[in-house]
């Protein structure tokens, strides 16, 4: 009988699958290219350079699968020669930089062997898209190959026809133009080629296309002040701040703009600054603000003018009642305040600068001589451009990382007017819904793979390095153009020669808005000075290193000028109907990124809905409308249906998300979903809120109900005020223990905290480490990069909206978001109202409440309640304070998610990797390359939570007894703790008393999750504080 016995390693074996049977005969089924890598003169010396590295191998080459009748098959090359700083299992990081044409951020970029698989900050902050970046690098549904009209052709095909095509429209002798249409370029050495190009091609315009436009902000600010560049805000300086609807925290402005604005109100300090938002839809911003006032869109122009005149002292008299105390603000804090405003109306952008001006504001809260530029797109040049397509005015159209198909509201000109361009040309890094309708497509390189720069603000530049071989067949468009016009030489060359060249001092003394310093300038070029006038000198390596640097450059000369016109600020605040804005979520942004799962799966902060856009409106005027959401059997949540109108275009059948809130009479929806051409996981998804722009909006209830993914089904802590501990700043400086008063239970020795009652036998953390986390409410602004960052550092599983739905997503931070109720248990004490009513009520938030975010991840509780139930010992408790999980243990009983009071264990119901059901990245030989090899991908019936990075931990642990040196624990950072730009979330040895966290721990803000079940988390939180005053 033993005899007989037979093993299949697979049921494909058992089912004499022919396939199994080939690679029985072919284990080996290509060579590694050892000898053609060998014979290359670039590894005839003992070291091999990161960059020959990247060009021979980088691990790109692993991604270039072979799928036919046989398996993947990894093609890579061993370390004969290995590159001087690539350690196998160490991480390396490089300094690079990550603009999109949207968002942007100075990064670092964790590598393993030649991967990128995790981003960090490095001079500017990140947000939860930046975080997600990384994946998109990975994403099989990019541009593999150059294309004409959707079938494959070579790059030397390809350039030899557009430039034949490009001669051929000079010497036609035509006035017709070519237009290269991008996002707002940055990079000053892409506008020196961008600038060479037109010298070949005389007619050659170059436009630049936001998604979503700042235009009226930069024509305010050349009418106003004679420079067309973005306000340079600094939100840590001001006593006020005055947003109507400028969403500064989430995706208005710059990433910065959140780091700034949290320095501003420590209150530790004693001061925090008063914050006002007046806006129509719960922003990031809003959620975040002391104090907050609704409105209906139409009635922005008017409080803007009232505001004006008011502090102009022309009629105060006519006061707005909501704006009586902002103006007493206002005028109080002459010179240390800030309004700002999203109106992309330029008269109304005008009056805000005359607001700031009359305050005195610039060039301490805020600068325009020392300007942004992440915004350089004009809405008149968009509109002339379409014009000129359809009159047949443009010859050729060559377009990067645009989608004007998508973004443009009145996308059907733009596609009508490509009918009339001869030579259409697309540098992009998706066949999207505007690349397909081109006739060449080339695939863009992503930014891992590229060579760049960019130039933010004033003072600062930022550098872009490849992390990466490129793993297709992309090509960045600066080569691209550089080949049209038969430059011999590549970008990489032009980059380092334009900085170490000296160009930039060419330039500014050849720009005239730097008028009062130009003789300075030319007086120092002539005197043989030019190298201090250079950002760099000599040291390029350093520089790229760095990934940025910062140079003394001129200020701009403006001058004020302005008169109000009232003409141009008529407003329709009478108006009666329900109005519509488009929104923006702080995961999706404006739909670049709508194939990348991580983001697609991110709660969004506010609905905490993922997987969707939908309308927002208010709680009343769903009622009105008939309107409802409600809970089914599982416990998900589902929401009527309705058909909107907004500018004569309908959608049909859209979901209604009832949003604390809201403004009456208002509604909402985010941009960036409504995706035909993403890719796999972005498709098909929501509604294109581009269509609809801001309007009236007509709305009708219809037969149906939809299908919601949310996270978090309850809005309120219903008077538990163990959660979520808070107070208000004068409160504080009476007494820093102010809402945060010690509990007392009551016992048989009398009243005792909770710590001196407990069965548990202590654990000795007096010695060695104690890791401990801090988490501040007040800093916290609910961004979720901290949650991303946890993805990719953990290789936590993508679920997909299906599971979602039955509470079985797995992330393992989660960002609970609480809104305030008008029911409170003093409202029902002084009413006599009884103990269900009370209870009834407080489950419904305000219409306008307040908000507060707050983060929970395991606790690694010291009196772990999971310790004790696990019965195969999977949970344990280490020496140095930290709930660990060991996965080949685990047999999936689930007592320990069971006995968990803080319910953040995630157990794995299906095998999420390797599982067509579930295909996302971990299904996807390009997806699978983001994973972090120091953490397990955790398998089919086994629990998993967060292990508090423990491979970061031994990762420093390790160098340090490499290096025969004491654990520096300030190096010591979890994912979320370093991601977090606001500073929320610390990280460290609590056994250190001269870390951070030793004194944070003995704060009188400092309070335990739950603190009566003296779990003894080794998490604590701070008290979250408001500025009521």
């Amino acid at each position: 009988m033993t005899k007989t016995k037979k093993y299949w390693k697979g049921l494909a074996d058992l089912n004499n699958n022919p396939i199994v049977k080939k690679l029985e005969q072919n284990e080996f089924v290509e060579e590694i290219p050892v000898d053609e890598f060998l014979s290359s003169d670039k590894v005839s010396s003992n070291s091999t350079s990161r960059r020959d590295f990247l060009k021979f191998l980088g691990f790109s080459t692993a991604a270039a699968t072979l799928v036919a009748c046989e398996a993947p098959i990894v093609k890579s090359i061993p370390y004969v020669t290995k590159p001087e700083e690539i350690i196998p299992g160490v991480a390396n990081f490089y300094a690079t930089t990550m603009y999109d044409g949207h968002d942007f951020a100075s990064i670092l970029v964790k590598t393993r062997e030649g991967r990128p698989i995790k981003i960090e900050a490095n001079k500017t902050c990140t947000n939860a898209r930046v975080q997600a970046s990384v994946l998109s690098l990975y994403d099989s549904s990019r541009l593999k190959n150059p294309t004409k009209n959707g079938k494959s052709i070579s790059y030397s095909k390809l350039d030899k026809e557009i430039i034949n095509s490009l001669d051929g429209i000079i010497k036609s002798g035509e006035k017709r133009k070519v237009v290269i249409l991008t996002p707002t370029v940055l990079s000053p050495s892409t506008e020196k080629i961008i600038a060479k190009f037109s010298s070949k091609y005389p007619r050659t315009q170059h436009v630049q296309l936001d998604s979503t436009s700042s235009s009226s902000i930069l024509e305010a600010n050349e009418n106003v002040f004679g420079v067309r560049a973005l306000t340079n805000y600094h939100f840590d300086k001001p006593e006020v701040i005055v947003s109507f609807g400028a969403d500064f925290i989430g995706n208005w402005g710059s990433s910065e703009n959140e780091g700034d604005y949290v320095r501003g109100r420590n209150p530790k300090n004693g001061k925090m600054s008063k914050h006002y938002q007046i806006e129509s839809t719960l922003t990031l911003t809003g959620s975040n603000a002391d104090e907050r006032i609704q409105i209906k869109p139409s009635e922005q122009i008017d409080l803007i003018k009232n505001l004006y005149e008011n502090l102009k002292n022309i009629d105060r008299s006519q006061t707005d009642k909501r704006l009586k105390k902002i103006v007493e603000k206002l005028d109080n804090s002459r010179g240390r305040s800030i309004v700002v405003c999203d109106n992309n109306n330029t008269s109304v952008q005008e009056l805000v600068n005359a607001i700031n001006y009359e305050l005195g504001n610039y060039d301490y809260t805020m600068s325009i001589s020392k300007p942004s530029y992440l915004k350089k797109g004009d809405d008149s040049k968009i509109s002339a451009l379409l014009d000129d397509m359809n009159n047949g005015e443009v010859a050729a159209l060559i377009t990067h990382n645009v989608n004007p198909v998508y973004t443009l509201q009145d996308s059907k000109k733009y596609v009508s007017g490509l009918k009339y361009v001869d030579l259409k040309i697309a540098c992009s890094l998706y066949n999207d819904e505007s690349a397909s309708k081109m006739t060449y497509c080339i695939p863009d390189s992503h930014y891992l793979e590229s060579w760049g720069d960019a130039h933010p603000k004033h003072g600062l530049y930022t550098f872009m390095q490849p992390t990466i071989a490129p793993l297709f067949k992309s090509r960045q468009i600066q080569n691209s153009l550089l080949k049209w016009i038969s430059e011999e030489t590549d970008y990489h060359t032009v980059l380092k020669d334009y900085y170490l060249g000296y160009p930039l001092a060419e330039w500014i003394a050849s720009n005239d808005k730097y008028s009062e310093w130009k003789k300075e300038v030319d007086n120092k070029i002539f005197e043989g000075k030019r190298k201090k006038l250079s950002p760099i000198t000599k040291d390029w390596d350093k520089v790229v290193h760095d990934g940025y640097y910062i140079f003394e450059e001129p200020v701009y000369s403006s001058k004020y000028n302005f008169n109000l016109d009232k003409r141009k600020l008529s407003s329709s605040s009478n108006s009666k109907g329900i109005e519509f804005q488009m929104s923006e979520k702080i995961s999706m942004g404006d739909g670049q990124q709508s194939n990348n799962p991580w983001l697609q799966e991110l709660p969004d902060p506010l609905s905490r809905a993922c997987w969707d856009n939908y309308l927002t409106m208010s709680a009343s005027t769903a009622r009105k409308l008939g309107v409802k959401n409600w809970n089914v059997s599982n416990g998900a949540l589902n929401g009527s249906l309705v058909n909107i109108t907004v500018n004569k275009t309908t959608f049909k059948k859209v979901p209604v998300m009832i949003q604390p809130g809201q403004a009456n009479n208002t509604v909402s929806m985010a941009i960036g979903y409504g995706r035909t051409k993403a890719g796999k996981c972005g498709n098909g998804i929501g509604f294109n809120a581009f269509r609809l722009g801001n309007g009236t909006a007509k709305i009708k209830l219809v037969e149906g109900e939809y299908e919601f993914a949310a996270t978090q089904l309850h809005h309120t802590m219903m008077g538990r005020d163990m959660l979520v501990k808070e107070t208000s700043l004068s409160e504080y400086i009476k007494d820093p223990s102010s809402g945060n008063k010690p509990l007392l239970l009551s016992t048989h020795e009398g009243k005792q905290p909770p710590n001196k009652i407990s069965l548990w036998d202590d654990h000795d953390h007096k010695t060695g480490h104690f890791w401990n986390q801090s988490i501040d409410l007040t800093l916290c602004t609910g961004c979720a990069a901290c949650v991303i960052a946890c993805h990719a550092e953990n290789n936590v599983p993508v679920v997909g909206k299906e599971e979602v739905r039955k509470s079985r997503d797995m992330h393992w931070l989660r960002i609970d978001r609480y809104f305030s109720s008008d029911m409170t248990k003093e409202k029902a004490k002084k009413d006599n109202t009884s103990a269900i009513t009370m209870y009834s009520e407080m489950e419904d938030p305000s219409e306008n409440p307040e908000v507060v975010f707050h983060p929970v991840m395991c606790q690694h509780c010291n009196h772990a309640p999971c310790e004790t139930v696990c019965p195969v010992a999977a949970t344990t408790h280490s020496a140095e304070g930290l709930n660990h999980m060991t996965y080949n243990r685990c047999v999936g009983t689930r007592y320990c998610a069971n006995n968990c009071p803080y319910k953040v264990r995630r157990f794995n119901w299906f095998q999420y990797s390797d599982n067509e059901e579930f295909d996302f990245n971990m299904n996807d030989d390009y997806g699978k390359m983001v994973l972090n090899p120091d953490v397990t991908v955790r398998s089919r019936g086994v629990i998993e939570k967060c292990s508090m990075c423990i491979q970061m931990i031994q990762a420093i642990k390790l160098k340090a007894k490499i290096k025969g040196e004491p654990l520096e624990d300030k190096d010591v950072q979890t994912a979320c703790s370093s991601a977090c730009s606001t500073g929320a979330m610390v990280f460290g040895d609590a056994n250190n008393e001269d870390h951070k966290i030793s004194s944070l721990k003995k704060d009188e803000r400092a309070y335990h999750l739950l603190d009566h079940l003296n779990t003894a988390p080794s998490v604590f939180y701070q008290t979250k504080i408001r500025n009521k005053s």
